[in-house]
């Protein structure tokens, strides 16, 4: 006879709440995911009030982003080994306090140390939190639907991102950039108290591993200097001594990571998870989805405000009916998911946002609300398609012992593409920008007849409207150089555009590969026939 379930294990749960329990436990754990999510793109709306008001420069200004993209890629490995040494529901509710704490904190500061720390804490809170519950909810269902239980998860992994610069938008234009800090609050109280009913327990028995603390050291040191280097260099000079420092401590502790998770007897980062074929050719197109989403999360609104003139709130809502069709994306996708390779999914998005992305390599000046907006959607339904079949091949493919660990480094890699997309687009969108500014300016000279013709034009208005005839002509090359200066600009996005597109291309090789799977397609259901009914669900973790 078998005994029974323990009540706080996935089997007791489900006996408990019956099939319901699986929709119980995910609209929990997605309290967590949109909480932080939305965090994490919500604040850049507010990110010029927040320097008026602390006096900030730009690279203190960009540490709240960067530093809450390092903290949450680096904490995301810690998922595995808090779950095996606490239990889900502990590691839940200990990450959602940190998250509250944070939110309050950042909220309530009173000098810009106070909430560089307070975004350090969300990011690290909340890369504990996203691979949870994906984990979470990838072992409620069963084999057959968890292409669109991972459609569930990615409403919250890409629906937070496209709503958060509305919301930010509208807080910081009707009350204050400190009301962005406190929005996710609500959220994070309500997974707190359905976790105390819904979270199983901790699932392994016996003492828990020895955390790694030595490859956790090498990769925040690896992730700090790397994101400060490519943040800061731009404006201190590639080759200035700082940058340089960055980047060979970077290098170093990045070859040191990995040579000592590679000999190490409990690693955070298990390496071998990437000698799968599909696992790896996933996480590659895990890595340059972060870029996309994250990457054009940040130029669209900054382009609508830099180059079109429209307010916080007008930008996020640029981005609003994007978000709302995804709402209505997942569900579909999930379901086909479940019916259809992974790797067609996977590659039927890629082409999609990466013709979303060539056509706004045609935005300028002139672009109508809505034609910007369209163009925005069918990017968004290229990454709803993608989001569902990418988690679902990745974890499919893995041994049910290796689940925790491929849930972290999948969101990890995911995220550190985040992290890479947003710093290195910053520096293309500058550099391409500053080399147009740097043509036009060359081709204003005597000879230039269509530059002789606007600066007479704009001379005659400055005349018209009584300008003192003294500065007319300074006027005028004033006026002149702010057109190149928005000209440059404008191309310098739409050549970042492009490059996206590019890349998103590019990501079609390794989606190609993720139809060769390493792992038996019979393992699935091995796993499930050598189970009870009740206990198919639960998956015990490997120590």
């Amino acid at each position: 006879m078998t005994s029974a379930p323990r009540p706080d294990s996935i089997e007791g749960l489900f006996a408990r709440f019956g099939p319901s329990y699986r929709w119980l436990v995910t609209a929990t754990v997605m309290m967590g995911t949109i909480a932080t999510i939305l965090t994490a793109t919500i604040v850049n709306v507010a990110l010029p009030d927040i320097m008026g008001a602390f006096g900030m420069g730009q690279d203190k200004a960009q540490l709240l982003s960067t530093g809450f993209l390092a903290a949450m890629t680096g904490t995301m490995l810690l998922n595995a080994w808090m779950v095996e040494t606490l239990g889900q529901r502990a590691t839940f509710m200990l990450a959602l306090t940190v998250f509250i704490a944070a939110s309050v904190m950042g909220g309530l500061a009173p000098a810009e140390g106070v909430l560089i720390l307070a975004r350090v804490l969300q990011g690290g809170a909340a890369g504990i939190l996203q691979p949870l519950a994906m984990q979470t909810i990838f072992q409620v269902f069963p084999p057959e639907k968890r292409g669109s239980a991972m459609g569930i998860y990615g409403i919250g992994v890409v629906l937070a991102p496209a709503l958060g610069p509305t919301l930010g938008g509208i807080m910081v234009d009707s009350f204050s950039w400190r009301y962005v800090f406190f929005m996710a609050v609500p959220f994070c109280f309500i997974g707190l108290f359905m976790a105390t009913i819904f979270m199983p327990g901790r699932a392994a028995s016996g003492p828990p591993r020895r955390f790694d603390w030595i490859g956790f050291g090498l990769m925040t040191v690896f992730l700090v200097t790397l994101l400060n280097g490519l943040s800061n260099g731009q404006r201190d000079g590639w080759f200035s001594d700082s940058i340089l420092r960055d980047f060979a401590v970077a290098f170093i502790s990045g070859i040191g990571f990995i040579v000592w998770e590679l000999r190490t007897p409990a690693p955070m980062l298990n390496l071998k998870l990437f000698t799968n074929r599909v696992y790896a050719s996933a996480s590659v197109v895990a890595f340059i989805f972060g870029a996309g989403i994250y990457g054009s999360t940040f130029l669209i609104p900054l382009f609508a405000q830099t180059i079109q003139g429209y307010t916080p709130t007008r930008s996020g809502l640029l981005l609003m009916p994007a978000g709302l069709i995804l709402a209505l994306v997942f569900p579909i996708a999930g379901r086909l998911t479940d019916k259809t390779p992974a790797y067609v999914m996977v590659m039927f998005g890629l082409a999609v946002f990466a013709l979303s992305s060539f056509l706004m390599t045609g935005v300028d000046t002139d672009t109508s609300f809505w034609l910007f907006a369209w163009w925005i959607m069918l990017g968004r339904i290229g990454l709803g398609f993608i989001m569902p079949s990418l988690n679902a091949g990745a974890l499919k493919a893995l041994p049910m012992t290796l689940l925790g660990q491929g849930s972290g480094a999948i969101n990890f890699v995911r995220q550190l593409g985040g992290a890479f997309g947003v710093n290195l687009l910053s520096i293309a969108l500058e550099r391409r920008s500053q080399l147009y500014v740097d043509s036009f300016t060359a081709a204003q000279h005597a000879g230039n007849s269509a530059t002789a013709d606007m600066l007479r034009e704009v001379t005659g208005l400055l005349a018209q409207a009584d300008v003192p005839e003294a500065i007319r002509q300074a006027g005028a090359m004033n006026y002149l150089g702010r057109v190149i200066y928005s000209q440059g600009n404008m191309l310098g996005y739409r050549d970042s555009f492009f490059i996206v597109g590019a890349i998103f291309l590019a990501a079609l090789v390794p989606a190609l590969m993720m139809r060769r799977r390493s792992t038996p397609p019979a393992l699935q259901a091995s796993e499930a026939m050598r189970h009870p009914p009740s206990s198919q669900y639960a998956i015990q973790q490997s120590r």
